[in-house]
């Protein structure tokens, strides 16, 4: 119709002019006006006989000719519209309505009538266009305007909507459906749900079932661990409209992994395992996973929700990358296009190779410490076993040689520790300090063996039987193997990225960017340090630290990392560390230590702090600018071996520069440390700068 319109346009006023002329010409020869024409005007009138008005018939003949072939032009360009908006209505009329309300269908009928005589319409197309827009107030599932949310980035070079576009209703979902909680993934013959509580509050339920999976997510956080967690409420917190999926292998909703060596071994409640609830230090309650189910959308709601949310894909795996095409892979072959994407697959537990090659059996009776599955695991074999035997001497198997080591004596188990350091966390603490919490780990109830290098392990009549290469023999019913972590770099491949080949992990720039539009945090990170130079950290402040930041970048901050991430470990409730930066033994340390009071204890500090993951309550506002006092220098005395270290300050230095620092039973003095760090000075005495943190008041 409007090509009609358009043709009609351009004819009309040469059909005038003809029509004009027409009638002045036959005005002239009918009437006969004029008795005779001059010889100019009969040159120019025609060119046949004089008087004989053949150039008149000649030009009757063509106008009417041009007159018929546009008529019969313009009623084919009406009747092929008229038939292919007819064929549009028939295809809108036959699909399925058995999930679209009664009070939806008259209106689109209606509509599509009063479209049909509407002479404004532009063309076949448009008309299909405006008949979608009219028939439902919703756009369709696929369409990315929806999912972007309003006032959104377009998507990225090569991102795509789903190509099924289906009519829906409105995007709206009842408060029931944004608190239900993630569940895992189902085939997607089943996904068709019957009507929600929307359509019995009034509200106009969707036209078509919604997939489970989303085939877009303007934020795709790749793991669902700490790092992705802090990302996503970094991402909320900028773009409050944000929509954001976070696929994880586990079917858990985030969570944080401390207490599951720490606290939750402490706790009396025989349904610990059920709950995942523990008490911190301090005596206060809380749950391990950070937020709640109706913290959550579901994810074939994130795209509808109308201020985004948060959303757990659970039990997914991303198997390849597509980063020119924007889009990932999952297990299961679905695919998900992405505007920007965090990859934070922290890591799986290493094993040694004399595990490994040892057998079903022996595999069978080891446990790979990490996941929530690993503690439920764990704390029902040490109430079923005699003996369970630990390998690893670092922060992992201290903790939780000391955690088996409670219930050794209340039960009567056996725990074994082995490790091939001189003691315990041999490779951070200096060896006087690694000493004495060796002997602190020995004194709650734990067999420590140093120097303790694992050859073989065999099953052999109902035990386990451990050699070592010294010749020393270990039969145990149950080993934990805590030897570190192999960061999940297998993205790397599909994805182009780079894995670095010292520390391990992807490997991204200061802004922890490794493409235009992929950022990497928490444990897979080898990040570039603008202080401390190309380091990767394993840590739950760190993943929270980066995954912040991350986040931040995502949003377009871009700002470099140099907030010093810090760590803790404690050995039960009357002794704990924090540090911070480069903690490696085999750096030059000076330790100075004080003598220790009741509130110098774990214990204490969270109940000073009101928390348990105490870099929660971390804070720059608390760190001095005050500059290090004006004195003489002295000699940093060396602790005597033996001597009670009750707490204390050890300083790690690389070119006279102090790169990292641990506080010994002192808490809530982070921000001091970090601030050393970021000035990176050399200082005279470090006696005087210990003073710093007050560890020699009462």
């Amino acid at each position: 119709m409007l090509q009609c319109r358009a043709v009609w346009r351009k004819l009309a006023p040469l059909a005038r002019t003809s029509s004009t002329l027409c009638r002045k010409n036959a005005k002239k020869a009918v009437l006969k006006c004029e008795s005779s024409l001059r010889p100019t005007q009969r040159v120019h009138a025609s060119s046949g006989v004089p008087g004989s008005g053949g150039q008149n018939l000649l030009y009757y003949l063509l106008v009417g000719g041009s007159v018929l072939g546009a008529g019969a032009y313009v009623y084919n360009i009406i009747q092929g519209d008229k038939r292919r908006f007819q064929e549009r209505m028939s295809k809108l009329a036959a699909r399925p309505s058995q999930e679209t309300a009664p009070s939806q269908v008259e209106p689109t009928e209606k509509t599509a009538d009063e479209t049909a005589k509407d002479p404004g319409l532009q063309s076949a197309e448009e008309e299909g266009e405006v008949l979608a827009e009219s028939a439902a107030p919703a756009l369709s599932e696929g369409d990315p305007r929806e999912q972007r949310g309003e006032g959104a980035e377009p998507p990225a070079s090569g991102a795509r909507a789903d190509p099924q576009v289906e009519i829906e209703g409105p995007a709206e979902v009842s408060e029931a459906q944004e608190a239900a909680p993630v569940s895992e993934s189902v085939p997607a013959e089943s996904t068709d749900q019957p009507p929600t509580a929307a359509a019995d509050s009034g509200e106009a339920p969707a036209a078509a079932a919604r997939s489970e999976i989303p085939s877009h997510a303007p934020y795709l956080l790749i793991g669902g661990g700490t790092a992705s967690f802090a990302a996503a409420r970094s991402i909320r917190a900028r773009d409050p409209g944000a929509r954001v999926l976070i696929i994880s292998e586990e079917p858990n909703l985030p969570y944080m992994r401390p207490p599951l060596s720490k606290e939750l071994w402490f706790s009396d409640d025989p349904h610990v395992t059920e709950t995942l609830r523990f008490k911190q230090w301090n005596g206060k309650e809380r749950s391990l996973y950070f937020q709640p189910p109706s913290f959550y959308v579901s994810p074939q709601d994130l795209p509808h929700i109308e201020n985004g949310g948060v959303a757990v894909l659970s039990s997914k795996k991303v198997v390849h990358m597509d980063v020119r095409g924007n889009k990932v892979c999952l297990n299961d072959g679905s695919e998900i296009s992405y505007e920007k994407c965090l990859i934070a697959t922290g890591g799986t537990p290493r094993n040694i190779q004399a595990i490994e090659r040892a057998g079903e059996e022996v595999m069978k009776r080891t446990t790979l410490f990490r996941k929530i599955e690993d503690f439920k695991s764990l704390e029902k074999i040490s109430r079923e076993v005699e003996s369970i035997a630990i390998i690893g001497g670092g922060f992992l198997g201290s903790e939780l040689a000391c955690a088996l080591g409670r219930r050794a004596k209340e039960t009567g188990l056996e725990v074994i520790q082995m490790f091939p350091e001189g003691g315990n966390m041999g490779k951070v603490l200096p060896e006087y300090l690694s000493n004495w919490t060796t002997e602190k780990v020995r004194r709650e109830g734990v067999n420590v063996m140093p120097e303790a290098l694992v050859k073989s392990v065999k099953y052999q009549e109902g035990k386990l039987e451990i050699k070592l290469k010294d010749g020393r023999q270990v039969r145990t019913d149950h080993l934990v193997a805590a030897v570190g972590l192999e960061p999940s770099v297998e993205l790397a491949k599909s994805g182009g990225l780079e894995v670095d080949s010292d520390f391990g992990g992807f490997r991204v720039n200061a802004e922890l960017q490794a493409r235009s539009n992929i950022w990497v945090a928490g444990d897979a990170a080898c990040f570039y340090d603008i202080k401390l130079g190309r380091r990767r950290v394993e840590h739950h402040d760190h993943a929270v630290v980066s995954g912040r930041l991350a986040g931040e970048n995502m949003t377009g901050a871009n700002k470099p990392y140099w907030h010093q991430s810090m760590f803790w470990s404690d050995l039960g409730p009357e002794v704990g560390y924090e540090a911070i930066g480069i903690v490696d033994s085999s750096l030059p340390t000076v330790g100075v230590f004080a003598k220790a009071t009741a509130k110098d204890t774990p214990r204490a500090a969270a109940e000073e702090s009101g928390t348990g993951i105490r870099s929660e309550s971390e804070t720059e506002a608390t760190a001095s600018t005050a500059g290090v006092p004006d004195k003489a220098p002295s000699v940093p005395r060396v602790p005597e071996q033996g001597e009670d270290y009750g707490k204390g300050v050890i300083f790690y230095l690389r070119d006279k520069v102090v790169v990292g620092v641990i506080l010994w039973n002192v808490f809530n003095r982070m921000p001091i440390a970090r601030k050393i760090i970021k000035d990176g000075e050399e200082h005279a005495d470090l006696n005087e700068v210990a003073k710093l943190f007050n560890i020699h008041e009462e």
